[in-house]
């Protein structure tokens, strides 16, 4: 999916974040600057009916939660992370019973749920920017006939 510019990827953002349940992981991967943060902002503006008026990369922490009616919801951000063993210091098993976000899942190597939703997220030399989805084939199959993707 061709993502024209940051307006287009929040509006995805927003749709997604009307389709989550507890106990998914959305990974969201692809370079510096490719949209990660700008989807992980407006997902969650969207699940917290847009009461977070700010939503900080958690770059520094490495993740930030919030609530939002359908259940909590846990940003991780996995670039400074040395090693997959410092999750269980992050909450990553207490995360899992909600919503899960998760900038540069390669960070997370075997703990990768097999059931997640993968966002790859790239921007070509023309500067264009797209957006592929995969994952679990019966939440895709719901994702794409809710949001045409």
């Amino acid at each position: 999916m061709i993502l024209d510019n940051e307006a287009a990827t929040e509006h995805l953002a927003r749709m997604l974040a009307k389709l989550v349940v507890p106990g998914d992981v959305i990974l969201l991967s692809g370079p510096l600057g490719a949209g990660k943060s700008v989807f992980a902002r407006a997902f969650l503006r969207a699940a917290c009916d847009n009461d977070l008026l700010e939503v900080p990369s958690p770059t520094y922490t490495l993740v930030q939660t919030y609530s939002a009616q359908v259940c909590s919801m846990s940003h991780f951000d996995l670039w400074r992370l040395s090693g997959p063993e410092e999750l269980e210091e992050l909450g990553w098993e207490e995360a899992r019973e909600g919503v899960v976000l998760v900038e540069w899942p390669e960070r997370l190597e075997d703990l990768t749920p097999p059931d997640a939703l993968h966002l790859t997220f790239s921007v070509a030399s023309s500067g264009e920017r797209s957006v592929t989805l995969d994952g679990n084939a019966s939440r895709l199959d719901v994702i794409r006939q809710s949001t045409g993707f």
